[in-house]
């Protein structure tokens, strides 16, 4: 309670300055706080503790504060933990440096480390922010294969992320051509935003008559601090020093259709500037109108799209600014020779969970001409980044007239590249892009971005000539193919793409089997080869077989109710574990979580019922705690199997029965029991070890990579003990297990009964 009155009292402390105005504009601050979540360390991206976190327009300053604490009081060392922290979409992180798939583009976000003790916390501060979502990754140090038994205490460390914005609410608007008159200090920066239309090519910010307080007139020394855009970790702002009474900054490609921010600050040390500013934006390229008209069928638009597939399923829509057509160019106009780019509209085809198509409209193949460049958007919202974007772009085989020209591709968000060519870059004014080419002798390109960004994504297409004369390939076709799939080629044949969820934000990552890692499970410098695995599979099976002489044994000592226990935990362990193998050594006889079920309601009943056998309990009293303890244990395995006490509760349970029952015995007898020497010397004592050393295997000694041979051993233990803990055949027991006292005898007798109404004594005779 104080750890928590202090972490907030210390919340609030970092976040008290952040109300106010200065001025011009006035600040108010908004707090948000998530629940604390366990960490765990670093095996694949299931053990990362994801947050998300949405900062608003206009944020002056955002400051997270990140608090680690330990869940015990017993000493576990020093551990790091790793943050890490990216705009738009979860962080792509790769902590045990592993190899990414082909064609798989990533780039590192921002991490942290925190040294953690008992109670450690840490702040970051980012100044102005990019508006939206933000995402907040934790974890441990990488796993190192022991397998913890759930229940069983260990070094647990708790995470907790809380943000602090301070956001203004009245940020004056640059207006197109329009001065307006501010004033800067070091302490007051002067803060205004400017809306970038769709299809500007460019943005400049003008800075005029600009003076200082205290300044004599003549000087022509006026030093601001200008600075354009946000701030999203990977790309930073745009950033000019003015020294003059006049300055500006220009954008190439700013982002369309979203507010711009525009600080500029004071570089003299107390004193205060006056000036004009203004922004200008140019549209230098604005391709034709194209729509739907409220009469169009959209049926008949759709045409050649994938929409009109049988086998297509899910929601369609039209991305922005397009129309779907028929593949005829009636409503979709062929480019003019003084186009300046031709867009293209693409469907929005909603599949799945994280799965999204987006095709051209008017057919699968798109015009790419020399003159000018194609232009395809794809609007990617929030609810998609959790996946990966892929982007194949195929040369159609019947370009046979490309020659060695080539096409150039440039995959952007936010805005899209028109000057494509080999020696630009593709880029845009505040964020960076996505190169691809092709050409004949590469007729693909793939690309694979997991977690995109959510934003609104365009490609552009050109073909470049490699002389001024394209000669008969002026035009060509291309098929290009975007989506949204969960993983990487699902995860391919060592993994499986698995859903993951925090709170409302759905992602998807791989987890990868039979030694294979990465991303996408490609990294096979860890595999098992084909006979290990094989080899795993066989000693986890067969080490059941273990069991045999345990059913033998309590068959031949008329223990039959006993001896089906152990022949079904034989049977549903070794399918069950020839079902959990990962790769090609695997057979499943039924669904895998009915088969481990039965694995551990089996094995929890056998201890159960050997225990109450050696108890010498009545028949009535044993056969009812056998039923009863498989009800309440099928009922525990029902709520958590994993759980380490659904395991020690009934072994303690059945010891506490089995020690009693002992002890009354050896009071009657007033001679210890088992009598016998030998009973203890050469089965009680050895099958409590067996017992003793396998469950001591089974909490503490298994890992990833012993697993195949530790947990084959607890099987040959815990079947051998078994054996020698089966007490001796009861004297007044028969074959099969029957008493001696249960007649089994039937007598079959039918005699008729006559009931006979007097109405008064008569005689015999009379009767």
């Amino acid at each position: 309670m104080e750890a928590g009155f202090l972490r907030w009292l210390l919340f609030f402390a970092l976040t008290a300055w952040t109300s106010g105005d200065d001025g011009q504009v006035t600040f108010v601050s908004e707090l948000s706080s998530k629940p604390a979540q366990k960490l765990s360390k670093y095996g694949w991206y299931a053990n990362v503790r994801l947050q998300r976190f949405h900062i608003p327009e206009e944020t002056a300053v955002a400051r997270w504060l990140f608090s680690v604490k330990k869940g015990h009081s017993f000493h576990c060392g020093q551990h790091n933990v790793s943050i890490h922290i990216r705009w738009g979409a979860p962080p792509v992180i790769n902590p045990t440096e592993t190899v990414f798939p082909n064609a798989t583009l990533w780039t590192p976000s921002l991490s942290l480390s925190l040294l953690v003790t008992s109670q450690s916390s840490t702040t970051f501060n980012l100044s102005d922010p990019a508006p939206g979502d933000w995402f907040v990754a934790a974890h441990l140090p990488e796993d190192d294969g022991r397998i913890e038994q759930k229940g069983f205490p260990s070094c647990s460390y708790y995470f907790q992320p809380q943000l602090s914005v301070r956001r203004a609410v009245d940020t004056p608007v640059l207006q197109q051509g329009t001065f307006l008159t501010q004033t800067a200090a070091p302490d007051r920066p002067a803060r205004l935003k400017v809306f970038v239309p769709e299809f500007a090519s460019s943005l400049s910010v003008s800075v005029a008559e600009c003076s200082s307080e205290g300044e004599a007139a003549e000087s022509k020394s006026c030093p601001l601090l200008l600075r354009l855009g946000s701030v999203s970790l990977r790309h930073s702002q745009t950033t000019v020093n003015c020294s003059g009474i006049s300055c500006s900054a220009s954008l190439s490609h700013p982002p369309w259709d979203t507010w711009l921010r525009v600080v500029v600050e004071s570089s003299q040390v107390n004193r205060t500037v006056t000036f004009k500013i203004a922004a200008n934006y140019t549209v230098g390229c604005k391709p034709k109108s194209v729509g739907l008209k409220a009469d169009d069928d959209f049926t008949k638009l759709l045409g050649k799209s994938s929409i009109s597939n049988a086998t297509s399923t899910g929601n369609t829509s039209a991305a922005p600014g397009s129309v779907p057509s028929n593949g005829s160019a009636a409503l979709i106009p062929q480019p003019s020779a003084s186009a300046c780019v031709w867009s293209i509209p693409v469907l929005y085809e909603e599949l799945d969970v994280l799965s999204l198509r987006f095709t051209p409209a008017n057919g699968s193949n798109i015009s790419i001409a020399a003159t000018h460049p194609t232009m395809l958007t794809y609007p990617l919202k929030t609810q998609a980044t959790g996946g990966t974007l892929n982007l194949q772009l195929t040369l159609n085989s019947t370009n046979a007239t490309l020659g060695n020209n080539s096409i150039v591709a440039c995959f952007s968000p936010w805005a899209p590249v028109f000057k494509l060519n080999h020696s630009e870059p593709c880029r845009t004014a505040l964020f960076g892009g996505y190169g691809a080419g092709i050409n004949v002798s590469v007729p693909k390109a793939l690309l694979r971005l997991p977690f995109p960004q959510a934003a609104t994504w365009y490609l552009t297409l050109q073909l470049v000539c490699n002389s001024s004369d394209c000669g008969n390939s002026s035009v060509v076709s291309v098929v290009p193919e975007v989506s949204i799939s969960a993983c990487v080629e699902d995860c391919g044949p060592y993994g499986e793409c698995r859903l993951l969820r925090s709170y409302t934000y759905l992602y998807a990552a791989c987890g990868c089997t039979a030694g294979w890692k990465g991303w996408g499970c490609t990294d096979g410098s860890t595999a098992l080869s084909y006979s290990r695995q094989l080899t795993a599979t066989m000693l986890l099976t067969l080490s059941n077989l273990f069991f045999l002489p345990a059913i033998v044994v309590a068959v031949r000592r008329s223990y039959i109710t006993e001896a089906s226990v152990y022949l079904f935990t034989m049977f549903f362990s070794t399918f069950y574990h020839a079902c959990d193998q990962p790769a090609a050594a695997v057979l499943c006889i039924m669904e895998y979580d009915a088969l481990q079920y039965c694995d551990f309601l089996g094995s929890i009943c056998s201890i159960w019922v050997t225990i109450l056998c050696m108890a010498r309990l009545g028949d009535i009293a044993k056969y009812t705690l056998f039923l009863l303890g498989a009800l309440l244990i099928a009922m525990s395995m029902q709520l958590d199997r994993k759980g380490l006490w659904n395991l020690l509760g009934p072994i303690l349970c059945a010891i506490l029965l089995m020690v009693t029952s002992w002890v009354y015995r050896g009071v009657r007898r007033r001679h210890c029991y088992p009598p016998s020497w030998r009973r203890w010397a050469f089965f009680l004592i050895p099958g409590a070890l067996c017992a003793l050393v396998g469950v001591c295997l089974y909490i503490f000694a298994e890992t990833e990579d012993n697993y195949y041979y530790t947990h084959s051993l607890w099987h040959i233990l815990v079947a051998s003990c078994v054996v020698f803990l089966l007490p001796p055949k009861e004297k007044d027991r028969k074959a099969l297990g029957w008493s001696q006292g249960f007649n089994w005898s039937w007598r079959w007798s039918w005699r008729p009964r006559v009931w006979v109404m007097l109405e008064e004594f008569k005689s015999p005779d009379e009767i």
